[in-house]
Protein backbone atom coordinates (compact mmCIF):
# COMPACT_ATOMS: atom_id res chain seq x y z
CA UNK A 1 0.00 0.00 0.00
CA UNK A 2 2.92 2.48 0.12
CA UNK A 3 2.29 3.44 -3.49
CA UNK A 4 -1.35 4.30 -2.70
CA UNK A 5 -0.30 6.52 0.23
CA UNK A 6 2.21 8.23 -2.02
CA UNK A 7 -0.49 8.85 -4.66
CA UNK A 8 -2.87 10.31 -2.08
CA UNK A 9 -0.12 12.59 -0.73
CA UNK A 10 0.69 13.73 -4.26
CA UNK A 11 -2.95 14.50 -5.03
CA UNK A 12 -3.31 16.42 -1.77
CA UNK A 13 -0.22 18.47 -2.55
CA UNK A 14 -1.66 19.38 -5.97
CA UNK A 15 -4.93 20.38 -4.33
CA UNK A 16 -3.09 22.58 -1.83
CA UNK A 17 -1.10 24.31 -4.56
CA UNK A 18 -4.27 24.92 -6.57
CA UNK A 19 -6.03 26.38 -3.53
CA UNK A 20 -3.23 28.90 -3.07
CA UNK A 21 -3.39 30.20 -6.64
CA UNK A 22 -4.96 33.65 -6.94
CA UNK A 23 -7.07 34.86 -9.79
CA UNK A 24 -8.76 38.25 -9.96
CA UNK A 25 -10.98 39.18 -12.92
CA UNK A 26 -9.34 36.48 -15.02
CA UNK A 27 -5.81 37.63 -14.15
CA UNK A 28 -3.69 34.91 -12.55
CA UNK A 29 -1.13 36.02 -9.99
CA UNK A 30 1.97 34.06 -9.10
CA UNK A 31 1.96 32.64 -5.57
CA UNK A 32 5.68 33.45 -5.22
CA UNK A 33 8.17 35.74 -6.95
CA UNK A 34 11.94 36.18 -6.65
CA UNK A 35 13.49 39.64 -6.63
CA UNK A 36 17.03 40.79 -7.13
CA UNK A 37 20.32 39.04 -7.70
CA UNK A 38 20.11 37.39 -4.27
CA UNK A 39 16.72 36.00 -5.20
CA UNK A 40 14.64 37.26 -2.25
CA UNK A 41 11.54 35.06 -2.37
CA UNK A 42 8.24 36.79 -1.71
CA UNK A 43 4.77 35.33 -1.31
CA UNK A 44 1.49 36.82 -2.48
CA UNK A 45 -0.03 38.55 0.55
CA UNK A 46 -3.26 39.54 -1.19
CA UNK A 47 -4.72 40.70 -4.49
CA UNK A 48 -7.66 42.75 -5.69
CA UNK A 49 -9.18 44.93 -8.37
CA UNK A 50 -8.88 48.71 -8.66
CA UNK A 51 -11.98 50.26 -10.18
CA UNK A 52 -12.77 53.87 -10.97
CA UNK A 53 -16.39 54.73 -11.52
CA UNK A 54 -17.61 51.71 -13.52
CA UNK A 55 -14.24 50.87 -15.13
CA UNK A 56 -11.75 48.18 -14.16
CA UNK A 57 -8.35 49.92 -14.03
CA UNK A 58 -5.89 47.28 -12.80
CA UNK A 59 -5.47 44.12 -10.78
CA UNK A 60 -2.97 44.58 -7.95
CA UNK A 61 -0.99 42.11 -5.89
CA UNK A 62 1.12 42.71 -2.78
CA UNK A 63 4.13 40.43 -2.30
CA UNK A 64 5.96 40.18 1.04
CA UNK A 65 8.48 37.92 2.74
CA UNK A 66 5.80 36.87 5.23
CA UNK A 67 2.04 37.24 5.55
CA UNK A 68 0.84 40.47 7.15
CA UNK A 69 -2.74 41.62 7.77
CA UNK A 70 -2.34 45.28 8.79
CA UNK A 71 -0.78 48.35 7.27
CA UNK A 72 1.45 48.87 10.32
CA UNK A 73 2.82 45.31 10.01
CA UNK A 74 3.51 45.74 6.28
CA UNK A 75 5.27 49.08 6.75
CA UNK A 76 7.38 47.72 9.63
CA UNK A 77 8.38 44.54 7.78
CA UNK A 78 12.03 44.72 6.71
CA UNK A 79 13.26 43.36 3.41
CA UNK A 80 12.10 43.17 -0.19
CA UNK A 81 8.52 43.94 -1.22
CA UNK A 82 6.55 44.21 -4.45
CA UNK A 83 3.37 45.90 -5.60
CA UNK A 84 2.38 44.35 -8.93
CA UNK A 85 -0.19 45.84 -11.31
CA UNK A 86 -1.77 44.29 -14.42
CA UNK A 87 -3.49 46.99 -16.46
CA UNK A 88 -7.10 46.23 -17.39
CA UNK A 89 -7.31 49.20 -19.75
CA UNK A 90 -5.02 51.60 -21.58
CA UNK A 91 -3.71 54.30 -19.25
CA UNK A 92 -1.07 56.94 -19.70
CA UNK A 93 1.98 57.00 -17.47
CA UNK A 94 0.96 60.52 -16.46
CA UNK A 95 -2.46 59.29 -15.29
CA UNK A 96 -0.80 56.58 -13.23
CA UNK A 97 1.76 59.00 -11.80
CA UNK A 98 -0.98 61.53 -10.96
CA UNK A 99 -2.88 58.79 -9.09
CA UNK A 100 0.26 57.78 -7.17
CA UNK A 101 1.00 61.41 -6.24
CA UNK A 102 -2.60 61.99 -5.18
CA UNK A 103 -2.52 58.84 -3.06
CA UNK A 104 0.73 59.89 -1.38
CA UNK A 105 -0.61 63.40 -0.66
CA UNK A 106 -3.70 61.83 0.97
CA UNK A 107 -1.70 59.43 3.16
CA UNK A 108 1.73 60.91 3.88
CA UNK A 109 2.25 63.95 6.14
CA UNK A 110 3.55 67.05 4.31
CA UNK A 111 6.93 67.01 6.10
CA UNK A 112 7.53 63.40 4.97
CA UNK A 113 6.46 64.27 1.42
CA UNK A 114 8.95 67.14 1.38
CA UNK A 115 11.70 64.77 2.54
CA UNK A 116 11.08 62.43 -0.42
CA UNK A 117 10.55 65.13 -3.06
CA UNK A 118 13.72 64.17 -4.95
CA UNK A 119 12.68 60.50 -5.09
CA UNK A 120 9.19 61.49 -6.25
CA UNK A 121 10.77 63.48 -9.09
CA UNK A 122 12.89 60.44 -10.03
CA UNK A 123 9.74 58.31 -10.14
CA UNK A 124 8.09 60.88 -12.42
CA UNK A 125 11.04 60.72 -14.83
CA UNK A 126 11.00 56.92 -14.84
CA UNK A 127 7.23 56.76 -15.35
CA UNK A 128 7.50 59.20 -18.27
CA UNK A 129 9.54 56.52 -20.08
CA UNK A 130 6.47 54.26 -20.06
CA UNK A 131 4.47 56.72 -22.12
CA UNK A 132 1.23 54.85 -22.67
CA UNK A 133 0.46 51.73 -20.66
CA UNK A 134 -1.53 49.20 -22.67
CA UNK A 135 -4.21 46.83 -21.46
CA UNK A 136 -2.39 43.67 -20.33
CA UNK A 137 0.87 45.42 -19.39
CA UNK A 138 2.33 44.55 -16.01
CA UNK A 139 4.04 47.12 -13.81
CA UNK A 140 5.95 46.11 -10.69
CA UNK A 141 7.11 48.54 -8.04
CA UNK A 142 9.82 46.58 -6.23
CA UNK A 143 11.76 47.48 -3.11
CA UNK A 144 15.15 45.84 -2.60
CA UNK A 145 17.17 46.70 0.52
CA UNK A 146 20.45 48.36 -0.38
CA UNK A 147 19.17 49.06 -3.90
CA UNK A 148 15.90 50.98 -3.56
CA UNK A 149 12.68 51.12 -5.56
CA UNK A 150 12.67 49.68 -9.07
CA UNK A 151 9.99 50.19 -11.71
CA UNK A 152 9.63 47.10 -13.90
CA UNK A 153 7.45 47.15 -17.02
CA UNK A 154 6.64 43.76 -18.54
CA UNK A 155 9.74 42.27 -16.91
CA UNK A 156 12.11 45.06 -18.03
CA UNK A 157 13.56 47.44 -15.44
CA UNK A 158 13.11 51.12 -16.30
CA UNK A 159 15.41 53.90 -15.20
CA UNK A 160 17.60 53.44 -12.18
CA UNK A 161 16.67 52.37 -8.68
CA UNK A 162 15.28 55.12 -6.45
CA UNK A 163 17.04 55.18 -3.07
CA UNK A 164 15.29 55.25 0.28
CA UNK A 165 13.00 52.87 2.12
CA UNK A 166 10.85 55.80 3.32
CA UNK A 167 9.98 56.52 -0.29
CA UNK A 168 8.73 52.95 -0.80
CA UNK A 169 6.71 53.12 2.41
CA UNK A 170 5.06 56.28 1.05
CA UNK A 171 4.19 54.41 -2.16
CA UNK A 172 2.69 51.54 -0.17
CA UNK A 173 0.43 54.00 1.66
CA UNK A 174 -1.27 54.80 -1.66
CA UNK A 175 -2.95 51.38 -1.36
CA UNK A 176 -2.63 50.68 2.37
CA UNK A 177 -2.84 54.09 4.08
CA UNK A 178 -5.67 55.59 6.13
CA UNK A 179 -7.17 57.06 2.93
CA UNK A 180 -6.32 54.35 0.38
CA UNK A 181 -7.02 54.66 -3.31
CA UNK A 182 -9.83 52.13 -2.74
CA UNK A 183 -10.86 50.62 0.60
CA UNK A 184 -11.89 47.24 -0.85
CA UNK A 185 -8.52 46.97 -2.62
CA UNK A 186 -6.70 47.72 0.64
CA UNK A 187 -8.59 44.91 2.38
CA UNK A 188 -7.82 42.53 -0.48
CA UNK A 189 -4.09 43.36 -0.47
CA UNK A 190 -4.03 42.70 3.28
CA UNK A 191 -5.50 39.26 2.66
CA UNK A 192 -9.09 39.89 3.77
CA UNK A 193 -11.74 37.71 2.15
CA UNK A 194 -13.69 39.44 -0.58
Amino acid sequence: MPSRSWLIALLLSWTTVGALAAEVEGVKLDDHVKLGAGGAELALNGAGLRTRFVFDVYVAGLYLAEKKTSTAEVLALPGAKRIWLRLMRDISAQQLLDALNEGMRANVPPAELAAIAAQTAELAATMAAIGQGKKGDSIALDYLPGTGTRVVLNGRELGRAIAGEEFYRALLRVWLGDKPVQESLKRALLGAAQ
